[in-house]
């Protein structure tokens, strides 16, 4: 009895090695691959390029003085919106001490010169009536003195300029009342009250009172790469995406490419810009970045494949096409000649059927 129980126990130790080799040795031999399989399909492919960059007014306008004094009144601020020939600001002028003392000294000659020519009006009137001068003398007499007076109020406007930077009849038209040249929105007022400015010359730009803009009229600026720059053209509509409104896309007209690149980080770039469509009910802010996407390459009814289907070797391309999947998956390798990417599909232009089926991705195990 003993002598079966030990031959049982050494059959069911054999037995346990056997199915643990076995085991082993199937764990160790690799498994066939199985591949998802991938339809040629007839689609429409569109290569499309983002440019990235900013949204500003086509028409942005600093506004500068006319003439160089302090800021005595600032009459708006950022934000606000401005009507053509509306005041931002109003400037006093400081006189410069020679132009000042040769002012004054001006209007004491021509009060000087004024009292004397009144004088000798005055003598002249009593002899023209006592019939003891020519009409032609008292004429004569009559118009130095309009002259004189003229001369008077000359003198005190000028000085009025120096002083003042205006003249009390001509207050409507003062350079120190600066004025928004165009319709707009004020975007930036860098100056305040107390402030120094000074007009534009050879030397300098002079100081900005304000920066308005015509907020109604958009564009979006931004750069293309030199190898996508040929596939487009002016008058290509773009579309826009905004950062700060994601959820939102606005329709553009390309208008200008430029003609000359600039470097950027190494890579050759072409500055475009479009013109955006903007809805009344939406409000854009000058400096938003944005993205334009543009239309490169179409290609329509054209048989296509996933990109990640094909298999690159140097500048050739291939793919695995389904030759049979019973009992097992079996491909034939075939070159293919490519055309449009839209970066999912790829279009095949040669090389594959619109009947056949190609090898996809690889299936998890």
């Amino acid at each position: 009895m003993k002598k079966f129980i030990k031959v049982g126990i050494l059959v069911l130790i054999a037995l346990i090695f056997i199915g643990t080799f076995v085991f082993l040795y199937r764990k160790s031999q690799p498994k066939e691959a199985q591949y998802n399989i991938q339809k040629v399909e007839t689609t429409d492919l569109v290569q499309t390029t983002v440019a990235t960059g900013k949204i500003e007014p086509r028409d942005e306008v600093e506004i500068k003085p006319q003439i160089s004094g302090i800021i005595s009144e600032v009459y708006k601020e950022a934000g606000q919106k401005v009507k053509k020939g509306e005041v931002i600001a109003k400037v006093k002028v400081i006189p410069e001490l020679g132009q000042l003392n040769s002012a004054e000294s001006r209007v004491r000659l021509a009060e000087m010169n004024g009292r004397q020519a009144e004088t000798d009006l005055t003598r002249m009137e009593k002899l023209y009536n006592d019939k003891l001068v020519s009409n032609e003398e008292y004429e004569k007499t009559l118009l130095a003195a309009r002259q004189a007076r003229e001369e008077i109020q000359a003198a005190k406007d000028n000085l009025e300029i120096v002083k003042e930077g205006i003249t009390k009849n001509s207050a409507s038209f003062s350079s120190t009342l600066i004025r928004s040249t165009i319709d707009g929105l004020i975007l930036d007022v860098p100056i305040k009250v107390g402030n120094s400015v000074i007009m534009s010359n050879t030397f300098n730009d002079g100081t900005t009172i304000a920066t308005v803009a015509d907020m109604s009229d958009l564009i979006f600026r931004g750069n293309v790469d030199e190898t996508e720059v040929g596939h487009i053209h002016e008058g290509i509509p773009v579309k826009i995406t905004l950062g700060a409104l994601q959820n939102m896309k606005f329709d553009a007209v390309l208008e200008y490419i430029s003609p000359k690149s600039v470097e950027n980080k190494g890579a050759n770039q072409f500055e475009i810009k479009a013109a955006i469509t903007v809805p009344d009910s939406v409000t854009i802010r000058s400096g938003y970045s944005a993205n334009a996407e543009m239309e490169l390459q179409r290609a329509n009814h054209v048989l296509a494949v996933p990109e990640s289907a094909l298999e690159f070797v140097g500048d050739s391309a291939f793919v695995y096409v389904l030759t049979d999947s019973v009992p097992r998956q079996k491909f034939e390798r075939r070159a293919v000649k490519t055309g449009v990417s839209d970066g999912i599909k790829i279009e095949i232009k040669q090389g594959v059927g619109a009947n056949d089926c190609v090898r996809g991705q690889k299936k998890d195990n």
